[in-house]
């Protein structure tokens, strides 16, 4: 799926200078990173296209796509997610670490608001606001096709099977579901955000570990790049490497953290442990006084 955004925020071009006027810039990903940055680039004047499933790339920013000719970018923005194709071709392969965890998202049309499960090792719940069923699971690194759901939907009943609670249950509801998704949780190691004049932004750079912060990284990094771009004009090299100086810093908090393991205990004892920490007040408010202070650790600059 292609959709130049250019015209469908014709409105904001003219509400400020044009420094990255002409410019044709690529965004392969269109969860959330890549169409937030679209707008902000699209306000700054540049002629944006947005592709859903990430292209081949070729020497330098000649573009060949799946259904439509190649075509040749100035820039080429990978926000294609922790699995970048992007980054895989401009930077090589790996940069991924597996953090011994996977989640899944499912709506099964589950009985019941607001209540989470847990066993050693897995966790469910329902009723959540991002999604009616949220399954996390500690698990070695497994190997399965990103694009079949139904093997994915087996994994995850493997990964239950034998269960408690309402598990058997829920469980029977997975295969029929329309929407579904199953990914890792794992961080990205790169030193550098750029590469010529490819840049990755959101999980392609950040890495997933669903702690919470992906949304807001996303966001703040495409405001931060653009904002970059439109300052330093045609000079996309000052720009890309402005910006991954103030995200590096900011993005530590994927880095160092992994929700798995928070979520979905390996043990009883680390269920009890985790338990504790929303029950006593004091310990919730230290977290969330962490929590927050990590989610405003930049000074965002005005553009």
């Amino acid at each position: 799926m292609i959709a130049t955004v250019a015209a469908a925020v014709e409105g904001l071009a003219s509400a400020a200078p044009a420094n990255v006027s002409g410019l044709k810039i690529l965004v392969s990903g269109a969860s959330i990173a890549g169409p937030a940055l679209a707008l902000w680039l699209a306000r700054y004047g540049a002629s944006v296209t947005v592709v859903e499933k990430a292209p081949t790339l070729r020497a330098g920013v000649h573009v060949t796509f799946a259904g439509t000719a190649p075509r040749t970018f100035d820039l080429v923005v990978g926000a294609d997610g922790i699995h970048s194709n992007v980054r895989r071709l401009a930077f090589g392969p790996g940069h991924v670490r597996f953090l011994g965890h996977y989640y899944a998202l499912a709506d099964l049309d589950i009985d019941g608001e607001g209540v989470t499960y847990n066993e050693p090792g897995r966790m469910v719940a329902v009723g959540g606001p991002k999604a009616q069923t949220f399954f996390v699971f500690a698990s070695p690194e497994l190997s399965y096709d990103r694009y079949d759901a139904d093997q994915q939907k087996k994994l995850l009943i493997d990964a239950y099977r034998g269960g408690g609670w309402r598990i058997p249950e829920i469980l029977a509801k997975v295969p029929p579901s329309p929407d579904f998704y199953l990914d890792s949780i794992s961080r990205v190691h790169i030193d550098d955000y750029a590469k010529g004049r490819v840049v990755l932004l959101g999980d392609a750079a950040y890495g997933n570990t669903l702690g919470g912060f992906g949304t807001g990284l996303a966001v703040v990094g495409a405001y931060v790049l653009a904002g970059e771009l439109h300052r330093a004009g045609n000079d996309h090299l000052a720009a890309f490497r402005r910006y991954t100086e103030l995200m590096r810093g900011y993005a530590k908090v994927n880095k160092n953290g992994n929700a798995g393991a928070f979520l979905a205990p390996r043990t009883k004892r680390g269920i009890r442990m985790r338990n504790l920490v929303f029950r006593r007040a004091a310990l919730f408010g230290a977290m969330m006084w962490l929590t927050d202070r990590f989610a405003t650790s930049i000074d965002l600059p005005e553009y």
